[in-house]
């Protein structure tokens, strides 16, 4: 890499440890690795990127049956206007991760982020159905970013061993989001009307892209990083891993006629719309089962969200463990993803909890397990896949998640709307989508094999 290159490209300032990384990569181990080095930052910088994303979505699932009431609708028509937020996630998702693998995480997250933050303050201009559909799907547009960049990101600034605890950590971000949510989306609906919780969360979006812009650059090119931690993010990566990325793009057929991708894809399109569920339809679940109203959904979301975190953090720690005792990286991934997807089971139980703190229990145990299961998977895309399709291959997969939700959220609108509020088909398939997509991954991609595109 010439010094040019490192002093100029995307006007970061000079970094004299990328000069010396290539020639000094082997003089540190993983052993050696700065514990507390600047990747840290940035994994902190995706995290509040990921809590800002889920306070943003969360708030029309909150904001519920308050809607439905006000503006009249019913069981189905909820169900559909927080469908087409997936619908254009899914699509905006196509289009995220070649842009983000052409133009780079920097540019393209700022961009998106930007999308999202005006449309999210749009919903406060909304007074029909329709109207809120479109700013759904424009929401879901701009937020169909957030985790290619936040992968590719993660696999720029971190070795294979710490990627599903750095996964697991940003992607903690979606339950502190579900968590703040809930404790402030109320206090400012009944202070000030719903209008203006669409208003305050638009707006932290602008904060966080403000301190994007000034902190990140990719680590072979930012002022703060030093020697021995570039040395140490590039430890594991191939030989020829940057000829590789030098390549032209790979175009999706390529990367569709590998059994990796669509494991990957199955994988997503079986338990995302679980995780959708929960998210749009939990306080519409609580009200209908257990009478839980606005004023007092706080508590019930915060022990559910905080669970998730746990799970999150824990479930991405505990693969790198199982990895860095020495066993494979298929090993590992796959065991902590089974252990999460049983965890999940009994979650068909739920509906028939006697009290609401019975099964919010079962929830938290059940949202834990996802979010275990999600930074696994997630790490599955840059496990099996070269850094220059990982945001590619992870739009594919989030695509197919999205378009599968969107179709679950329209099938809950309907059955509930049918059967009388009965939950129970709804959570019988959450409680074995996850250890049936297991299986399926296992076929697909029982090794977790490196891709080979020549």
């Amino acid at each position: 890499m010439s010094q040019t290159s490192v002093e100029t490209q995307g006007g970061a300032p000079a970094n004299p440890a990328a000069r010396s990384a290539s020639a000094g990569a082997a003089d540190f181990s993983l052993e050696a690795a700065p514990r507390f080095g600047y990747r840290w930052t940035i994994c902190a910088l995706l995290f509040f990127a990921t809590t800002i994303n889920y306070i943003d979505r969360q708030v029309i699932g909150i904001l519920g049956p308050t809607l439905r009431l006000e503006l009249g609708w019913s069981t189905q028509q909820f169900g559909d206007v927080v469908s087409w937020f997936q619908f254009a996630y899914g699509i905006g998702f196509l289009g995220v991760g070649r842009l983000l693998d052409r133009i780079g995480v920097k540019k393209g997250f700022a961009l998106a982020i930007a999308t999202w933050s005006l449309a999210a303050m749009s919903h406060a201009l909304a007074t029909t159905a329709v109207g809120f559909s479109l700013a759904r799907a424009a929401l879901g547009l701009g937020e169909s970013a957030n985790f290619p960049a936040s992968i590719k990101a993660v696999a720029e600034w971190f070795p294979k061993k710490e990627r599903a605890f750095a996964t697991g950590i940003f992607n903690a971000g979606s339950n502190v989001g579900a968590i703040v949510a809930p404790i402030v989306v109320p206090i400012i609906t009944l202070t000030l009307g719903w209008r203006y919780a669409f208003l305050f969360t638009g707006l932290l979006v602008v904060i966080w892209l403000i301190a994007w812009w000034r902190i990140y650059y990719e680590p072979e090119r930012h002022p703060r990083i030093t020697p021995a931690e570039l040395a140490y993010i590039r430890s594991d990566r191939d030989a020829d891993s940057d000829a590789e990325d030098a390549k032209a793009m790979v175009p999706w057929y390529r990367l569709l006629a590998h059994r990796q991708a669509w494991g990957f894809i199955i994988a997503k399109s079986m338990t995302d719309p679980v995780w959708w569920f929960y998210l749009f339809w939990l306080p519409t679940f609580l009200d209908a089962r257990y009478g839980i109203k606005l004023s007092h959904l706080a508590a019930p979301l915060v022990v559910c969200y905080v669970t998730a975190d746990v799970g999150s953090i824990f479930g991405g720690w505990l693969s790198g463990a199982i990895i860095k005792r020495g066993h494979t990286v298929n090993y590992g991934r796959k065991a902590a993803m089974i252990v999460a997807a049983l965890a999940i089971v009994p979650t068909m139980l739920a509906p028939r909890s006697g009290t609401m703190w019975g099964a919010v229990a079962i929830v938290s145990v059940a949202l834990a397990a996802h979010q275990w299961w999600s930074a696994n998977v997630f790490t599955c895309a840059s496990d099996m896949f070269p850094r220059r399709t990982v945001a590619s291959i992870v739009s594919i997969g989030g695509f197919g998640g999205a378009m599968a939700g969107m179709a679950f959220q329209r099938i809950v609108g309907r059955q509930l709307q049918a059967s009388g509020n009965n939950y129970t088909p709804i959570f019988l398939y959450c409680g074995l989508a996850y250890v049936s997509a297991w299986l399926i991954l296992q076929a697909l991609a029982p090794r977790l094999e490196a891709v080979k595109l020549d």
